[in-house]
């Protein structure tokens, strides 16, 4: 994706009064509530059922719930566990991660993907990341790797952001070629996936030698309050995270190593189990918005197709919509743009009641409390850059095709 020019390519004009949509009373980033009409009497159910089994922590409602995603992501096991961070830290730990080691991910994630490293007793290291995704480039993983000796780098953590999946045939071959442990952060994209050379296609969280989900709310699987799982083809994997999760244990009050307590609850595994039935659907509603978002931003002249496939910088047109690459089945967790003037644009959104958000203003190597890492600003100048341009704009399954005219008439507005 090229670069933001520094004025618009074109003048906008305004449509004509008739051919504006009577613009809602709000369209907010996400509203979960539509969701919850849907499905509130199955979950309602489901917290009935617990409740009545007595049985909140672990127990059967986690286990299936296990057995459900494993099955889902194309994975050979699944472990439960507190929230997305655990998961991670999990997924390190079974992987042989010891202080002192080295993780190589990306500097534009949110902030559990490095501090999960730290926790883990690791350091986080990081390659620049692809501008027309956002996600890790290969070729700077490469160049990193050829540079010079990496004696303590034991594992390779892409994270599949805004729900489209890494390049995972270059990364896994890097791995591969550099004996490193791929670890996904599938955080936002469960149900995403991604065709391999030979046309073999495989589901975020069954690629690498595990993998880590985050069930935060807002998620396109979320929970009614914190909950992670960790996937793995290894059952060895799984059983030392099981162990991992309860303390350390195997076998009651005795404890084979150091572990923390971070057991998923059966009250969020229930909810899951109720809403996994769902997220196929709710996917493809997001993918049928994010379809409808290219149409009406070409319609309405602030972009073109041609710009999104060349990346022409100094030609760019005000938005830069997100490209989807060839392999990947993206499931838009987000529905992020390049935007020109992007603060300017957000203040004037938020003035018309629409929703936005920044994901993520600050790069992962410039946060404060990693500055013993060394780092300065230019390290990471394609990170840098998406910090400065990236906006979030409304996106959920039931998002109508008038918010959506709304939200994309107001853009034109601002840059007429």
């Amino acid at each position: 994706m090229g670069r933001l020019s520094s004025k618009p390519r074109r003048i906008l004009r305004a449509a004509p009064d008739s051919a504006r949509p009577s613009p809602p009373a709000a369209v907010p980033l996400l509203d979960l509530r539509r969701q919850y009409e849907r499905v509130s009497a199955e979950i309602l159910a489901a917290v009935e059922r617990v409740c009545a089994s007595q049985r909140y922590i672990l127990g059967e409602e986690v286990e299936a719930l296990e057995r459900e995603i494993a099955s889902f992501c194309g994975a050979r096991a699944a472990v439960g566990c507190a929230s997305g961070t655990d998961a991670l830290w999990l997924a390190l730990v079974a992987a042989g991660v010891q202080p002192g080691d080295q993780v190589l991910t990306t500097p534009f994630s949110f902030f559990a993907s490095a501090s999960a490293v730290v926790r883990a007793g690791a350091r986080p290291v990081f390659a620049d990341i692809d501008p027309r995704t956002f996600n890790l480039d290969p070729d700077q993983v490469e160049s990193f790797l050829r540079g010079s000796k990496h004696d303590k780098l034991r594992v390779l953590l892409p994270v599949h952001l805004y729900g489209q999946c890494a390049d995972m045939d270059r990364l896994q071959l890097l791995a591969d070629e550099f004996h490193l442990s791929a670890i996904e952060d599938v955080a936002q994209a469960i149900g995403a996936t991604w065709r391999n050379e030979s046309g073999k296609v495989r589901g975020a969280g069954s690629i690498g030698i595990s993998a880590a989900f985050s069930f935060y709310p807002t998620k396109n699987l979320g929970a009614y309050g914190d909950a992670g799982l960790v996937t793995t083809n290894s059952p060895e994997m799984a059983a030392h995270m099981r162990r991992l999760r309860n303390h350390g244990s195997s076998r009651r009050y005795v404890h084979e190593e150091l572990g923390w307590n971070s057991r998923l609850d059966a009250m969020q595994a229930a909810i899951l189990r109720v809403k996994l039935k769902y997220v196929e659907g709710w996917n493809e509603a997001r993918r049928q918005c994010a379809a409808r978002y290219q149409q009406l931003f070409a319609t309405a002249g602030l972009t073109s197709a041609a710009e999104q496939s060349a990346g022409r910088g100094e030609n760019a047109a005000p938005i830069q919509l997100p490209p989807t690459a060839a392999p990947a089945h993206h499931v838009f967790h987000q529905y992020v743009v390049r935007a020109y003037r992007r603060d300017e644009l957000r203040e004037f959104l938020t003035a018309r009641k629409i929703g936005t958000e920044i994901y993520y203003p600050l790069p992962l190597h410039l946060q404060p409390c990693f500055v013993y890492l060394g780092y300065r600003e230019g390290d990471f100048p394609e990170a840098e850059r998406a910090a400065k341009e990236v906006l979030a704009l409304p996106m959920f399954p039931e998002l109508s095709e008038d918010e959506q005219r709304w939200v994309v008439t107001s853009i034109a507005d601002f840059y007429c």
